[in-house]
C-alpha cells in the first residue's frame, strides 16, 4: 500500500493499481480503478490481510452518498468539501 496525506493506492492481484475514493467506516474503505474509475470495490483490513469485494457504480455512488451524509451530519466540513470534490469527479 502507498499512503501520503490526502492519496492512498492499492494494488489490486488482478485489476492493478486502486485508488482509495474515501474511508466507508473503520477498516473498511471504498477504492476505484486508477484510470478508468469503472470498477469499484470495498476494501476491508482485518488481521489476516486485505479482503476485496467488487460492487457496482450504483453502489459505489451509494456508499459515497452515505459518507457525505455522515461527514455533514459530524461537522467535519473539511474532509466533506474535500469528498464532495471526488463525488463530482466520480459520478458526475
Amino acid at each position: 500500500m502507498k499512503s501520503d496525506s490526502l492519496e492512498t493506492y492499492i494494488n489490486h492481484p488482478t485489476w492493478g493499481l486502486l485508488y482509495r475514493v474515501c474511508t466507508v467506516e473503520q477498516n473498511q474503505e471504498l477504492f476505484t480503478t486508477l484510470y478508468a474509475q469503472r470498477l469499484f470495490f470495498l476494501v476491508t483490513t482485518d488481521p489476516k490481510g486485505m479482503k476485496f469485494k467488487s460492487i457496482g457504480r450504483t453502489e459505489a455512488r451509494m456508499v459515497l452518498e452515505n459518507r457525505l451524509r455522515y461527514l455533514r451530519r459530524t461537522g467535519q466540513a473539511q474532509e466533506y468539501d474535500q469528498l464532495q470534490s471526488v463525488f463530482k469527479l466520480t459520478f458526475q
